[in-house]
């Protein structure tokens, strides 16, 4: 069975996907461009009206290259709306997030492969089949949580996937001990709520409890942290990521908005000026740092006196990159009730702006780390490699793939 399998979306869905590629090529499927496979699946999206309109793209074009092509549907815009998803040509089975553990069985029903060498043999995820560079994959995206109790305004997530859930911390690091052995030597580390992490198990844990083991761990790896709820960044989280050389100076934070009024109507639960003190903490404590964020433009009622403020806000802080996401009514939420909507043109006016912003923060953040020397892992085809405080750089020189090297920063 030839097997293509698209994602969309954040670094849970690129988890998830692994972790369903894996049980794919245990039961022996052959990885397929997505013109030449017999079984697509396609790990959905649905933050926002455009994450929607890209997996409808998506399999209308496959589809219509490849019209034999049976096509599998997970996801978040899988479990919103599954009845869309229904009426998209050539979709076999649709598999709401409650049931994306079962997309590797359900893709085998609709072969003829075996499914006898699944992963009840205890391998998991990282089986002697899944190792670095499998897809075009260097790093290994590992998900320790799932679900959210947060309740922000505008946000569907925790309907399409449900209350948080953590995997115990036995399990977690027996994941990544089965990662290293497999060869991986970045790991990531994510959740939907990712600095929830335990506090839903019997025997309550946190995010920190976690990072500590791996900040203590004895192979030659590198942890990367996944976004964190600017709340959930606690003062122990950062010195910890300060002071061991296994976890990457590397955050995101999503701020989503720089304005007081907006973060109350986002139902986001801190203010603008401890989000500032947050990063600010981080830069000086540690310059070399990366902080990442994730902005919400043309939110209802976004007047423009609130953009400015928001707009002077980032400009003023210690980012290295930015997302930014034109706001998006997502039936079900409760700012889709919101009024008034923000004019569309606007909003991509507004956008661009802050992309603008954010162009100059990444220049101004590389440009303080000319000269610098850092760890970086190879990637791509070797003429690559992304340094521990996520800077991508071309090398001088090939590379062997998925080896360390000690570069010099340049540019």
């Amino acid at each position: 069975m030839k097997y293509s399998i698209i994602t969309f979306g954040c670094r849970v869905n690129q988890a998830d996907s692994l972790a369903i590629e894996a049980e794919l090529l245990a039961s022996g499927g052959t990885p397929a461009a997505p013109d030449e496979a017999e079984i697509l699946v396609v790990n959905t999206c649905s933050v926002t009206a455009a994450a929607d309109q890209g997996a409808r793209q998506t399999i209308r074009r496959v589809t219509r290259d490849n019209p034999s092509v049976r096509v599998v549907v997970t996801g978040c815009y899988a479990t919103r709306a599954p009845h869309e998803v229904a009426s998209l040509p050539n979709v076999a089975r649709i598999v709401p997030n409650s049931e994306k553990d079962s997309v590797a069985r359900l893709v085998a029903e609709e072969t003829v492969v075996t499914t006898a060498q699944r992963f009840d043999n205890g391998e998991g995820p990282c089986g002697n089949r899944i190792v670095p560079g499998v897809a075009g994959r260097t790093a290994f995206t590992l998900r320790v949580q799932t679900g959210c109790d947060e309740h922000c305004s505008y946000c569907i997530i925790p309907s399409t996937r449900g209350r948080g859930r953590s995997k115990p911390i036995a399990e977690a690091l027996a994941d990544v001990r089965r990662a290293v052995t497999a060869g991986y030597k970045e790991i990531v580390i994510t959740g939907v709520h990712l600095g929830s992490y335990g506090r839903d198990l019997p025997q309550q844990s946190s995010l920190l409890a976690l990072l500590r083991h791996l900040a203590e761990w004895p192979a030659d790896v590198l942890f990367r942290v996944s976004s964190l709820e600017p709340m959930d960044c606690t003062r122990d989280v950062v010195s910890l990521v300060a002071t061991s050389p296994r976890i990457a100076p590397h955050f995101h934070l999503p701020i989503q908005h720089g304005a007081d009024s907006m973060l109350r109507a986002m139902r986001r639960p801190y203010t603008a000026a401890y989000y500032a003190a947050l990063v600010t903490r981080i830069a000086d404590l540690m310059p070399h740092a990366s902080i990442g964020s994730d902005l919400i433009v043309g939110f209802p009622g976004e007047s423009d006196s609130e953009f400015q403020e928001s707009l002077e806000l980032l400009r003023r802080l210690p980012l290295s990159h930015l997302h930014v996401f034109p706001y998006s009514d997502r039936p079900g939420t409760a700012a889709s009730a919101l009024q008034p909507k923000v004019d569309g043109r606007l909003t991509r006016e507004r956008g661009r702006l802050v992309r603008d912003a954010a162009a100059e923060m990444t220049r101004r953040f590389r440009v303080a780390q000319r000269g610098r020397t850092r760890r970086a892992l190879v990637v791509d085809d070797g003429w690559s490699a992304v340094t521990d405080n996520y800077i991508k750089v071309r090398l001088d020189e090939q590379a062997e793939r998925n080896t360390w090297r000690m570069v010099t920063l340049l540019q």
